[in-house]
């Protein structure tokens, strides 16, 4: 999964590739890198429905080549099939949501926040949870119950935080893209130490419902990419006014 969400869209709909060979590359990159002497520690979990959503985006697929339909589908739906990281902060339904914490040890989100019903409104599929700072609280992402999480281009050092999980997952080849929060730093910095472009939008872009507050006036959700266009494209998906948040805005 080496590629731009550009370049894997078009071989999602040139038949290249599918949405469960991306979604299961993920997994098994997951699960080597878990059972290895020194594991990387990106994703917490991976979402036991990721495969059953990747085999419904391909049949959407399918049948738009069927119809001949296939460059409106994409239109409508510009991440169809391309799998995202989760910050293990932001609620996912039916999914853990710890804040890498004892505290909140077998939670459950009952919804989803509103940046995660709409990257699912534009096709894409959450992959998984990443690790974090407990309570996005630090700056490295060593201070998780579920521990560190080591930087994928050199182990031996840390991952920046909070959003340390996200930023290794998308500079590890792990996620398409990810999203983090920011409270003071904790998007900008992982993605900086990971060598990947991370980009915290201007406070009221992307709404706040349904993400764990750490500081309300300034916590923001943030997106990591490899490229400007993979944070461009989820972010035009995600940015508008949501009346579950008073503080989001319609900028242009």
């Amino acid at each position: 999964m080496k590629y731009t969400i550009n370049e894997v869209r078009e071989s999602l709909k040139n038949g290249e590739v599918t949405s469960v060979s991306l979604v299961k590359e993920s997994i098994e990159t997951f699960e080597n890198d878990k059972n290895s002497s020194l594991p990387l520690n990106a994703f917490l979990e991976m979402y036991d429905n990721a495969i059953s959503k990747a085999e419904a985006c391909d049949k959407e697929i399918e049948q738009a080549k069927n119809d001949g339909t296939l460059d409106d589908l994409f239109n409508k739906k510009p991440l169809l099939g391309l799998p995202f990281a989760v910050k293990d902060n932001i609620s996912v339904k039916g999914q853990h949501l710890t804040c890498a914490s004892k505290i909140l040890e077998g939670y459950v989100a009952p919804y989803n926040a509103t940046v995660i019903n709409r990257l699912e409104e534009a096709g894409a599929i959450p992959l998984g949870r990443c690790n974090q700072d407990e309570f996005a609280m630090g700056s490295s992402t060593e201070y998780s119950v579920y521990g560190a999480t080591r930087n994928p281009i050199n182990k031996d050092y840390v991952s920046g935080g909070s959003s340390g999980g996200s930023a290794a997952a998308v500079s590890s080849n792990q996620a398409l893209f990810g999203i983090g929060t920011e409270t003071g730093g904790s998007v900008r910095l992982p993605a900086s130490y990971c060598g990947i472009y991370g980009l915290k939008p201007t406070y009221g872009v992307l709404s706040r419902w349904g993400v764990v507050a750490y500081g309300s006036s300034l916590d923001q959700v943030g997106i990591m990419g490899r490229t400007p266009s993979d944070i461009s494209i989820p972010l035009s998906c995600m940015a508008g006014v949501d009346m579950y948040d008073d503080t989001s805005a319609d900028l242009p």
